[in-house]
């Protein structure tokens, strides 16, 4: 084979090769740039828990502190108001009158000083009774109590788009939503940035 006829094989093969990619270059330029579908936007959110202390004023019962046990009374019987009565009393009943009559007075003044002298004693018991019960009585006070509690609040956590070329449905996780209904695709795959703004 003469030198001539492999160098115009090879200027027609060639020839035909370039034929071959304009027409492929045209075709692409005529079919254009190729987008994907954007059927939905989901945003993601996440729980975050954040505590913090609470405190209040609360009302509690403050147990009395506990007194010398009294018990009975020592002297059941009065037996020392009778006694001071009956003294104090024959002392003024002794002042009155004179002879038999001084000793009746002084008689009369201490059976009437014993029963007064009781009767005061017994007043003066009860009457510290009372105040000793009365102590006792549980008291009231307020105080702060103070507790932690959990507050959860949702944040933000990006956005799942779920897109569409020809049959065929994918998503993908995104920090920012994106704006438009459509995506340019380069290699097949999204390209976010170019997202196309929505006509209207």
């Amino acid at each position: 084979m003469s030198k001539s006829i492999m160098v115009g094989t090879t200027l027609a093969v060639l020839g035909l090769g370039g034929l071959a990619f304009g027409a492929w270059q045209v075709q692409q330029q005529e079919r254009g740039p190729e987008y994907a579908e954007i059927v939905g936007v989901e945003a993601l959110t996440r729980s975050v828990e954040t505590p913090r202390e609470v405190c209040e004023e609360v009302v509690v019962q403050v147990a009395p502190q506990a007194a010398p046990s009294q018990g009975g009374s020592r002297d059941p019987h009065r037996v020392v108001g009778t006694a001071a009565g009956a003294i104090v009393g024959g002392l003024l009943g002794n002042q009155v009158g004179g002879g038999s009559g001084k000793k009746l007075a002084t008689v009369a003044g201490a059976v009437g000083g014993g029963l007064a002298g009781r009767e005061v004693q017994e007043r003066v018991e009860a009457r510290q009774h009372a105040q000793a019960a009365q102590s006792q009585a549980p008291q009231t006070t307020t105080r702060q109590e103070c507790h932690t509690v959990v507050e959860t609040h949702q944040e933000p956590d990006g956005y799942e788009v779920t897109w569409r070329y020809g049959e065929v449905m994918q998503t993908s996780r995104l920090d920012r939503a994106p704006q438009g209904d459509r995506v340019p695709l380069e290699e097949g795959q999204p390209n976010w940035a170019a997202a196309i703004p929505a006509e209207g």
